[in-house]
């Protein structure tokens, strides 16, 4: 009798714990987006890794969606819509979206993945302690930017002038970081600045009145908008092009070096599922990249006459050919 009892124990004590690991009841999130949930690749990656952590659609999660269809000029009045609903959470992707979201609420957590610099963009008090109500991760680390350059002169041994092309409302420490890595290397670094889609071009041509031998995009919102005319032109004027994150090597970039956007997605999930588990988002650490991808595209490489060292392959995550 006395083994049965322990059994019995034993059974209601595993019942207890997978009912304290499983979520406890219907949880509201507002998604806020720049684009829609169709066209945007982020919210799949985000819905697969709620329902790894317990979250399931129509059981116990409800995701109350909102998107501008590409208009920024929609995002403060849709980011209000989705405050007055009183979700549990609001879910912002984009640095040029979160900010939205913080101003329509005080209160409401949110959780951000931003490709901009948090504490600049006046989104978070600092990364260690972010205070009041926002929280998540961003894709930036210092020296990443500098890394970039020094990969592009492994490739490219005589590069002497290199372009960047960035937007200066985008708050990043790209630009500087890039001109210090040139000064170091004697690389000599040429501003090309674009605040909106009509100024590309003329911040592309500025660049070849510079005499650059090469082209570094910061990757923002504007960047991978216009990114099928920003390859069209490197490739026209035969400019090897290194830039942050996103597909850019595989669409036809020289080569790309930094985080892996599908898995700060899926770590910005486990930090909306700490909040709707009680954590407070202000004593939530603003999460950095830990890890970091080198894609190498050898097809332009070679059409370009440029030889990749093979150490630098043997270290790329991947080569594409």
């Amino acid at each position: 009798m006395r083994r049965w009892t322990l059994v019995a124990l034993a059974l209601l004590g595993l019942h207890a714990v997978a009912e304290a690991q499983s979520p406890p009841r219907t949880a509201r999130i507002g998604v806020l987006l720049f684009s829609t949930p169709a066209a945007d690749p982020n919210v799949r990656v985000f819905r697969d890794a709620m329902r790894e952590l317990g979250w399931i659609e129509g059981r116990n999660l409800a995701l109350e969606f909102r998107f501008a269809d590409g208009q920024p000029d929609r995002l403060p009045d849709l980011a209000a819509e989705l405050a007055a609903l009183k979700p549990d959470v609001i879910y912002a992707l984009g640095g040029d979206v979160a900010p939205w979201a913080k101003r329509a609420t005080s209160t409401i957590p949110i959780v951000a993945a931003v490709s901009n610099d948090p504490v600049e963009a006046g989104l978070v008090s600092s990364l260690s302690r972010p205070g009041a109500n926002v929280t998540g991760l961003t894709f930036l680390l210092s020296d990443l930017a500098a890394k970039r350059v020094e990969i592009l002169r492994e490739i490219m041994p005589k590069l002497s002038a290199v372009g960047v092309l960035w937007n200066p409302d985008h708050r990043d420490p790209d630009f500087k970081e890039t001109q210090a890595a040139g000064a170091k290397l004697g690389v000599r670094v040429a501003s090309l600045e674009a605040r909106r889609p009509a100024e590309i071009d003329a911040a592309l041509q500025a660049g070849l009145r510079e005499r650059i031998d090469a082209l570094i995009v910061v990757s923002s919102r504007l960047m991978v908008r216009e990114r099928a005319r920003i390859l069209d032109f490197a490739g026209s004027h035969r400019l090897p092009m290194a830039t942050g994150w996103g597909d850019w090597a595989e669409r036809g970039a020289l080569l790309t070096y930094g985080p892996n956007i599908d898995e700060i997605v899926r770590r910005s999930a486990h930090y909306v599922d700490r909040i709707l588990r009680g954590a407070r988002p202000g004593e939530l650490p603003m999460e950095q990249p830990t890890r970091f991808e080198l894609v190498v595209n050898l097809k332009v490489a070679q059409a370009f006459g440029l030889i990749a060292p093979p150490s630098l392959l043997a270290r790329a995550d991947r080569v594409v050919q």
